[in-house]
């Protein structure tokens, strides 16, 4: 029973993430053709396929995307796992409820990638397998600045650049997860190690006491 509301609220972001991503897929053109805006020039709907990772990275390998996809799957077990742990040692619930978070959204690009190049088939061309082979669909797009970045700037000077990333749901979730983690770290660490320190003090007096 204890378990229940956290893996219930990553199935909610798992949810949630899919049902918008099904909504831009049949009722949006791709591009920027089909941008719908929302708040002025910036915040807009605009559909677009990740082949990669976070920020459009990708593993530059012929089996670049199949390696991406199995260590979503890993991660996804061992994040499910931790979850578990987290509950069973009765850390911060703050703590927990970040975790959950994380859980869904890390879940919900893995169906993207290990389905969505059967179901929509959105698979880069030329992969061997559209199982595994998926492209995540992104949807919200922070437009803060877009232009040319100065030449004089080292590397990057002279190409064009969007200063925000298009973004999910589940990527989303991760986000707010992660951060929320490193903004309470101290407060959420603190409290999982006060247990161990009092077990440690509670075991050396009953040694003493022998």
């Amino acid at each position: 029973m204890k378990y229940w509301k956290y893996y219930l609220a990553s199935l909610l972001v798992i949810l949630l993430d899919q049902a918008v991503k099904l909504i831009v897929h049949y009722n949006m053109e791709m591009g920027m053709p089909g941008e719908i805006r929302l708040i002025g020039d910036w915040l807009k709907l605009h559909y677009t396929l990740n082949p990669g990772m976070a920020f459009g990275v990708e593993l530059g390998s012929e089996y670049g995307k199949l390696i991406l996809t199995l260590f979503r799957l890993v991660a996804m077990f061992g994040i499910g796992y931790y979850l578990y742990y987290l509950i069973n040692n009765k850390a911060p619930k703050g703590l927990v409820w970040c975790i959950a978070l994380i859980l869904g959204g890390a879940i919900g690009n893995l169906i993207d990638s290990t389905f969505y190049g059967v179901w929509f088939d959105n698979a880069p061309y030329g992969s061997s397998t559209p199982w595994f082979h998926g492209q995540v669909i992104d949807m919200f797009y922070v437009d803060i600045w877009e232009g040319i970045i100065p030449h004089w700037v080292p590397i990057m000077g002279g190409r064009p650049m969007s200063l925000w990333p298009i973004f999910n749901v589940a990527d989303s979730a991760i986000f707010v997860g992660v951060l929320l983690i490193l903004f309470n770290q101290k407060r959420f660490f603190a409290e999982e190690e006060q247990p161990k320190r009092n077990a440690i003090i509670v075991e050396k007096g009953q040694q003493q006491e022998l």
